[in-house]
């Protein structure tokens, strides 16, 4: 399984997780549940995250390599 599938897989996992959560504080009020809740908006965030650099590195490249060409391109622009 890829890297790309994987996160994605637990960020299913963990989206499920969370509306079971609130489910279960929507038929009454826990603050252990609203804590834990908190805890998965900030995991799925940080995974949401991970997704989006992953994808962009695959399609744009590393981004010290971008950083690199477009210092080139600088130089170059700068010289001409």
């Amino acid at each position: 399984m890829n890297i790309l599938a994987s996160i994605h897989a637990e960020i299913e996992r963990l989206s499920e997780e969370r509306a079971e959560l609130w489910h279960r504080l929507s038929a009454e009020y826990d603050p252990e549940i609203k804590e834990d809740i908190r805890r998965l908006d900030s995991e799925l965030g940080r995974l949401w995250d991970e997704h989006r650099a992953l994808r962009a590195r695959m399609r744009f490249g590393d981004r010290d390599s971008i950083v690199a060409r477009a210092r080139v391109e600088e130089r170059l622009e700068r010289a001409a």
